[in-house]
């Protein structure tokens, strides 16, 4: 049991949440939810004990595994599996004592020693680790790579595969599937379902906790509460108990008819296929969603476009990739005004490059796209934020847009995000992940596109952001074409799902269950024994010899891939410390006028950097990749 007891929690003199009391029991698993800032992260460091409660008692059992991702990962010349593996420290401590044993030819040890090993599960531990990766996105060559020779958000995966490989009794996820795609999230989904210690999750997306939570522990105006059931349940109650104040229940009524409104007019005109019913019955439940989030600081809506083009954009016959590597053949696509399309696939097989094309960011390789003559694009992609003007504020941003618009009308739409008061002045230097996107996405909103192109716009956003962003989309009236691994986004807002597989664009004549489905089908496809080596007969020394002629070859590609990701992290590193220098108040002084100008010079340099070194990185996987 984990006893909560009167706990107080403060970052330097402010107060995140006090009086918090309650106990989490063995196997239970709980979704831990609240805005940014609330103290959730926090709450998660007494666990670990790296800070201790400012006020009351925190006590648990001695003795507890407790497992936890790490935020940093060394650059390793272990292999990807071997890291895995280390997250077992019982079966790398029992492997020690093997080794030990074996030097001081001890045999009665020995034998006491295998059998532990196979109680604690060492002989299937490789195969645990292995299926790990593979749920997780890695390929069985990946699995031998170097930790080294993986990218930040890779790494990332490694950490999170670690952190499941301990047998933990309790295990701390702090938003686990940030780094993910939707396969990945899908994978961890039913992994969690199974597990069978006591869980405590941070997440923001929905879908997600409701699977997985059995209790919540909500966190707001200072205060920490436990709720039984898992998020939809806890939104009920929260909605009961505002309702019992007049002003949130008027409000509540209101949000409810306007959601009621909707789904009736989305009834009257969808087609009986899977995904407008999906989407038919998610709207249903936004009215249960609308009433637990009443009094949400955001609320914005995307205005009528002013033209609408159809259609609105044309590929034809298209091959998009990289370099000479084609990941999508002979692609075509017409978007048309009201069109709402998610589109789904594996990591790496062409979604978001669909989307830089038709965005214009990258030209396809071959065939033709055609832009209406008043097409208007809005497009959301996360490199987007490292593109704002860190020394400048949110009604800077929003009066380059419109000379003309008047501030007090500027402030109430950013008010819509969040931005109220100073804030709408403040350098955007120190802004968290999530305000800054908000702030893209309010950029986006003014700019009244009439074609949306998101790809994973959920990131950093909290559960009542992206609660106001889901309606804003349900609404809006031009056309989207969406890229997420948030399912509750992509069934609320999207009527047409595309898969990209397989180098091709297909309609997918299913839904989000169906692609589960679909998914489980591709990875059975794939784990199907190969018995063709022993069809051969090969031996082992033949094998050796092919698997080295196969490394000399593979040598070169390797080494490029080394050096775009060490490019990579040295400009990552270096825009790292510039964000940490820019994210002082007194740069932004008088007296360090010139300083602030270099920084910014100089961060403008290495984003230009990094982004290179990116896609230098991008065209070496692709090319190992396509060797391999």
């Amino acid at each position: 049991m984990l006893n909560f007891k009167n706990i107080a929690i403060r970052r330097g003199s402010r107060l995140l949440f006090s009086e918090a009391s309650f106990t989490i029991h063995k196997g239970q698993k709980i979704g831990l939810t609240g805005a940014n800032g609330t103290g959730k992260s926090s709450l998660f460091a007494m666990l670990r004990g790296e800070l201790h409660a400012d006020e009351g008692e925190f006590s648990m059992p001695p003795n507890l595994e407790v497992a936890h991702v790490a935020q940093e990962t060394p650059a390793l010349e272990c292999s990807a599996i071997d890291y895995v593996l280390d997250g077992d420290r019982e079966l790398r401590a029992l492997q020690q004592q093997l080794q030990d044993a074996e030097q001081a030819h001890d045999g009665i040890k020995l034998a006491e020693l295998h059998v532990a090993l196979e109680h604690a599960g060492g002989y299937t531990a490789q195969a645990r680790a292995s299926r790990l990766l593979n749920g997780l996105g890695f390929t069985t060559e990946q699995e031998s790579r170097s930790v080294s020779s993986f990218s930040g958000g890779w790494r990332m995966r490694l950490n999170l595969a670690q952190a499941l490989m301990c047998r933990s009794d309790v295990l701390l996820l702090d938003e686990p599937t940030n780094h993910l795609d939707l396969d990945a999230v899908i994978y961890l989904q039913d992994w969690l379902v199974k597990y069978p210690g006591t869980l405590l999750l941070i997440s923001h997306d929905r879908d997600f906790l409701d699977t997985i939570t059995d209790h919540i522990v909500h966190i707001e105006q200072n205060k920490a509460e436990i709720y039984t059931g898992n998020y939809s349940d806890f939104e009920r109650m929260r909605a009961e108990k505002l309702a019992q104040q007049q002003t949130a229940f008027e409000k509540q009524q209101r949000e409810i008819a306007h959601i009621q409104s909707f789904v009736d007019r989305f009834k009257a005109q969808a087609t009986k296929a899977r995904q407008a019913q999906s989407r038919i019955k998610a709207l249903e439940r936004m009215e249960l969603i609308a009433q637990a989030h009443v009094d949400s600081p955001f609320g914005f809506s995307f205005p009528p476009p002013k033209k609408m083009p159809n259609p609105l954009i044309k590929l034809e016959e298209a091959d998009i990739g990289y370099g000479d590597k084609v990941v999508v053949h002979n692609a075509s696509l017409s978007i048309s005004p009201g069109d709402r399309i998610g589109l789904l696939g594996p990591n790496g097989a062409g979604k978001s490059s669909l989307i830089k094309v038709l965005s214009g960011q990258m030209p396809a390789l071959r065939g033709k796209l055609t832009n209406a003559q008043d097409l208007h694009i809005g497009y959301f992609a996360q490199h987007q934020l490292e593109q704002l003007r860190l020394d400048e504020s949110p009604l800077w941003h929003l009066q380059q847009l419109d000379k003309q618009a008047l501030e007090k009308d500027l402030r109430n739409f950013l008010g819509g995000f969040d931005f109220r008061g100073d804030k709408v002045n403040d350098p955007i230097g120190p802004f968290s992940g999530g305000e800054k996107a908000r702030l893209v996405l309010a950029i986006l909103v003014y700019q009244n596109p009439n074609l949306l192109l998101l790809d994973e716009p959920t990131n950093h956003l909290d559960l009542e952001m992206r609660h106001a962003l889901s309606v804003a989309l349900q609404e809006y009236q031009g056309a989207i074409v969406v890229v997420s691994h948030d399912r509750h986004l992509l069934r609320s807002v999207t009527d047409q799902l595309l898969l990209v597989a397989d180098g091709r664009i297909q309609a997918f004549d299913g839904d989000l269950d169906d692609y589960k489905q679909w998914l489980a089908e591709q990875k059975k496809a794939c784990d199907e024994p190969d018995t063709q080596a022993a069809a051969n007969n090969v031996s082992r020394k033949d094998q050796r010899k092919q698997d080295a002629e196969r490394r000399q070859r593979l040598k070169p590609m390797l080494d490029a891939v080394k050096k775009a990701e060490a490019a990579v992290e040295k400009y990552h590193k270096e825009q790292q410390e510039l964000e940490q220098q820019l994210a002082d108040p007194a740069i932004y002084s008088e007296e360090n006028k010139d300083a602030l100008k270099k920084l910014l010079s100089r961060k403008a340099q290495v984003d230009d950097a990094l982004e290179q070194a990116e896609l230098d990185w991008m065209t070496a996987e692709e090319n190992l990749s396509q060797a391999e």
